[in-house]
C-alpha cells in the first residue's frame, strides 16, 4: 500500500513540474505546417541582418546600409577561400570598426555598423551561406555597380531551390515581426542619421505605436512590443508575457541562440520573439553615462514614469507578442 501511495505521489510531483516546464518546451516544439529545408544561414541572415541590409529596400529611400550582396562582393573574389571569407565576416560583424571596414563608401554614407553580440555560431552560419549560395540582389544593384565602375557584376554560388512546403508557424511569426521591425527601424535610424537622437525620441513618442498598429492591419494580426521595463505604459508585459521574457533573459545571458515561442490556441497562434539591445539603443535606453543630458531631459518630459533605461549591449529590451489566425493545412 505504501508503495502505491509513493508511486501516486511521484506522478503528482512530476505532473506539477512538467506544467512548470511547459513554457520552456513550447519554444522548441516543431510545427506541423512545414519543415525547414533550406540552409540555416538564410533565415539567420534575414533575422539578424535584414532590418538594415534588406535587398527589397529602394536604392535612394529608406536604406540604412548596403545590401548583403554588396558585402559579399567586397569580401569575396576569385582567390578568397571559404575559411578566409568566414573569418573576415565574423571579425568585422563581431566588432565593427572603421579600420576593418572594406565598404568605404557605405561607411561614409551610413556610418560604422552598430556593435552587437550574436549567439554562438550565428555569424559563421550566415557567412557560410553567403559564400556558398547566390543571395538575393536588389533590382537596382547591377546598374548601381556599373555606375560606380565595377562593370558587369555576377554572383557565383549555388542556387537555393524553392520549396512548395508550407511555411512553418515560426516563419509566419518572424515575417510579421521582422517586417514591423524593418518599418520602425528605418524610420528610427533615419531620424537619428538626419536629425539626431532628440528627433528619434520624438518619433518614438508620436509614431511608433501607430506604425506598429498599421503593420497589424497589413498582416491581419495583433502585433505588440512588450517589456517588463516600459517607457510607454501601453507596452507593459502581462503575466503570460513575463514567462517568455524571463526565459529569453536566461538564454541571452549565456549567449544561447533563441528561438520563437509558438503557442497554439484553438484557431489562433500566439508568437513570441526577443528584442535585444545594441550600441544604437543605448543612446536612449542605456545607463546614465550613455544618455546625453538633453536626451534624458526630453525623455523625462515625455515619459514621467520611464523605466526603459539602464541597459547594456545585448540585453533583453522586450519581446514581440504577435497573435494571428492559424493557417489552414
Amino acid at each position: 500500500m505504501k508503495l502505491i501511495q509513493l508511486l501516486v505521489l511521484s506522478i503528482l510531483i512530476w505532473s506539477c513540474n512538467n506544467k512548470e516546464k511547459q513554457v520552456y518546451e513550447t519554444v522548441y516544439q516543431e510545427s506541423s505546417y512545414g519543415k525547414q529545408t533550406e540552409h540555416p544561414g538564410k533565415k539567420l541572415m534575414e533575422t539578424y541582418c535584414y532590418v538594415c541590409h534588406n535587398p527589397q529596400t529602394p536604392e535612394n529611400t529608406g536604406r540604412l546600409a548596403p545590401p548583403m550582396v554588396a558585402i559579399k562582393m567586397h569580401y569575396k573574389n576569385e582567390d578568397t577561400t571559404k575559411e578566409e571569407f568566414i573569418n573576415q565576416i565574423v571579425s568585422y560583424a563581431s566588432n565593427p570598426t572603421q579600420e576593418k571596414a572594406k565598404l568605404f563608401g557605405a561607411v561614409r554614407k551610413f556610418g560604422v555598423m552598430p556593435k552587437q553580440q550574436f549567439p554562438e555560431d550565428v555569424l559563421e552560419k550566415i557567412a557560410e551561406y553567403i559564400y556558398d549560395y547566390e543571395i538575393e540582389e536588389p533590382e537596382w544593384f547591377k546598374d548601381h555597380m556599373k555606375g560606380n565602375g565595377f562593370g558587369n557584376f555576377s554572383q557565383k554560388g549555388k542556387k537555393m531551390t524553392q520549396s512548395n512546403v508550407p511555411k512553418m508557424l515560426e516563419d509566419i511569426g518572424l515575417e510579421y515581426a521582422l517586417s514591423t521591425k524593418k518599418v520602425l527601424g528605418q524610420h528610427l535610424m533615419g531620424s537619428i542619421q538626419n536629425k539626431g537622437t532628440l528627433e528619434a525620441v520624438a518619433f518614438c513618442n508620436i509614431k511608433a505605436m501607430p506604425l506598429t498598429d498599421s503593420m497589424s492591419k497589413v498582416h491581419n494580426a495583433i502585433i505588440k512590443r512588450v517589456t517588463d521595463k516600459p517607457r510607454n505604459p501601453d507596452n507593459k508585459a502581462n503575466s503570460e508575457d513575463l514567462k517568455y521574457l524571463n526565459l529569453y533573459k536566461s538564454q541571452i545571458a549565456v549567449n544561447q541562440e533563441v528561438k520563437p515561442a509558438i503557442i497554439e490556441k484553438q484557431n489562433k497562434i500566439q508568437f513570441y520573439y526577443p528584442i535585444t539591445t545594441n550600441t544604437m539603443c543605448l543612446q536612449c535606453h542605456g545607463k546614465e553615462s550613455d544618455i546625453e543630458p538633453e536626451t534624458k531631459t526630453k525623455l523625462l518630459k515625455l515619459y514621467p514614469n520611464d523605466l526603459a533605461f539602464g541597459y547594456s549591449e545585448n540585453e533583453l529590451r522586450g519581446i514581440w507578442s504577435i497573435e494571428f489566425d492559424k493557417p489552414k493545412k
